[in-house]
């Protein structure tokens, strides 16, 4: 059968599962675009700029497993790095199409539009090589091997991949033999690392799970779950990986976050002495800057390509098999543990300027029991990661990469991800600055969102750890409430202002009885207010730059 390469590169990538393609066109890939339009799998989302497609492509593959993005060469490849380095460092499987010149053209050194003028076009490939887990230049030789090699590779690792395509290899037809198979995962033999962590256990007094992203990354909720249930080890989360664990769980503990955790989960974990970590990273933002005061030394490693217990090191172990054959363990926790208590729901509604505190308080009884939940990085994410959650939530945050600006594409991503779930964003003014122009792409794709923007006058995380009162935390006062009418959202968007947590409620009555709209809610609250944890985080970033 003959096929131009370009056509098999979108059917290998909707065998495994994609159905958008996000991007913005360029010359270099335009025909190629033509091959995604005709293709009755895929659909076509364009943005308004490829970082902002780079960051929905990431939101999508949260919940979808698999997303792609196509550029054109140069400078469309380069405003997306950005979004790829953030999707690599959080584990999630993005395939970066970059629409190249012809192959002839490169091969001659040309010097071509959106080059650097000197001949050369493998520099930008190689700046990608640090940011993905494989990256390949396709030829009329080496597609379908290598199409098949990087995408499954994306699969596997959970992490971004980069294709380099020309034009003209785009259009080549050639023969294939078969159609492409989507991937599958390969197990590996776990048994002597399973028993090594079974030894631990055997050992311990009081133990413990902290789990994290790549739970999410790998989708393994139910199974980590079920060794939960079987074992009686009580689990707590990081805020990167929030959703990792069912939080109605009576095993749940609550969010471990060093010394600003709650009394009760900061003093279980830090005096147990067996740590299972799984699928997690002790980072600064998420141990409110390594405050942790638990023996490293006790931490067994159950991590992709990560594996340690005591002697028994492994680079190059799935965390899929890991976690899998954590169900032959035979272990039964008899130490007692402090038992999670639901954030408290009970909020006081005033005609008073509305704070932070209650802010996120209001919001919790919002949640409903599916909602997809995106907090920015920000006194949004901060107040946002000790809400609870049902089981059927999902949390998306950024705080690894921390790239303000990336939940508001991401939310067209993750809503065009699953159109039967409710989507709600939570993010600040300083953040929407950078990436606003993605509301236009939601109001084109008719996605119905909630969106909650806090109006607090600037960059309150950098207030809080540095400058207070300087100008470079200021910005420009916008009149949020007419964006959406600006980008063509006006019989679309439906506009809220929120100054109390009476109107607050109210918003949420009328949001709640109106799904069939987009709604946009502009939120004001006082410039120094901002959630206890983010304060307390601040201070530790703050002390770590002295």
């Amino acid at each position: 059968m003959k096929q131009r390469i370009g056509q098999y590169l979108l059917d290998s990538l909707h065998v495994n599962g994609v159905n958008k393609v996000f991007g913005v066109p360029g010359d270099f890939t335009l025909a190629f675009l033509d091959d995604i339009i005709r293709h009755e799998g895929l659909e076509w989302v364009g943005n308004t700029n490829e970082l902002n497609a780079a960051y929905a492509a990431d939101g999508y593959a949260r919940i979808n497993g698999l997303a792609a993005v196509s550029t054109t060469f140069g400078v469309g490849e380069l405003s997306a790095v950005n979004g790829i380095a953030g999707s690599y460092a959080e584990r999630v499987p993005v395939v970066k199409i970059s629409g190249g010149p012809s192959s002839i053209a490169q091969q001659e050194g040309r010097y071509v539009h959106h080059s650097l003028g000197e001949g050369v076009f493998d520099a930008y490939s190689k700046m990608y090589e640090h940011i993905t887990a494989a990256t390949t230049t396709l030829t009329a030789d080496n597609a379908i091997e290598e199409i098949d090699r990087v995408i499954h590779t994306a699969l596997k690792e959970k992490r971004p991949v980069h294709i380099h395509l020309p034009i003209d290899v785009a259009l080549t037809e050639i023969e294939v033999e078969s159609r492409p198979k989507a991937y599958e995962h390969t197990p590996q033999n776990v048994e002597k690392f399973i028993q090594a962590v079974e030894e631990k256990l055997k050992t311990a007094k009081q133990p413990v799970i902290i789990t994290g992203h790549e739970i999410n990354s790998y989708k393994l909720h139910e199974q980590l779950e079920a060794f939960v249930n079987k074992t009686n080890i009580p689990v707590a989360q990081l805020s990167l990986g929030k959703s990792a664990f069912n939080e109605e769980n009576e095993r749940y503990l609550g969010i471990y976050d060093g010394k600003i955790a709650e009394e009760n989960v900061r003093t279980y974990v830090d005096n147990s002495d067996v740590i299972l970590n799984i699928g997690a990273k002790l980072t600064d933002s998420a141990t409110a800057g390594f405050s942790y005061k638990f023996d490293t030394d006790n931490i067994i490693y159950i991590n992709q390509n990560d594996f340690k217990a005591g002697d028994i090191v492994s680079n190059d172990i799935s965390i899929v098999d890991l976690v899998n054959g954590l169900a032959h363990i035979d272990y039964k926790n008899e130490t007692q543990y402090p038992k999670y208590k639901r954030s408290d729901m009970q909020y006081e509604l005033s005609d008073a300027p509305l704070t932070q505190s209650n802010y996120f308080k209001v919001m919790n009884a919002f949640l409903k029991k599916d909602d997809i939940l995106l907090a920015e990085q920000g006194t949004s994410f901060f107040g946002a990661y000790d809400l609870s959650l049902y089981n059927g939530n999902q949390f998306i945050g950024q705080p690894l990469w921390g790239s303000i600006g990336y939940t508001f594409p991401a939310l067209l991503g993750s809503s065009l991800a699953d159109t039967n779930r409710r989507n709600v964003l939570l993010i600040g003014d300083g953040s929407l600055h950078l990436t606003v122009q993605s509301l236009s792409t939601m109001i084109r794709k008719d996605i119905k969102p909630v969106i909650f923007v806090i109006n607090n006058d600037g960059y309150t995380v950098e207030r809080l750890i540095h400058g207070m009162e300087e100008t470079y935390n200021d910005i420009q006062m916008w009149d949020y409430k007419k964006l959406p009418e600006v980008f063509g959202g006006k019989d679309k968007v439906v506009v809220h202002d929120v100054k109390t947590s009476n109107e607050l409620k109210s918003v949420m009555d009328k949001i709640d009885a109106d799904t069939h709209h987009m709604h946009f809610v502009e939120v004001h609250m006082a410039v120094e207010d901002a959630p206890k944890k983010l304060i307390d985080i601040a201070k530790a970033f703050s002390d770590a730059n002295k």
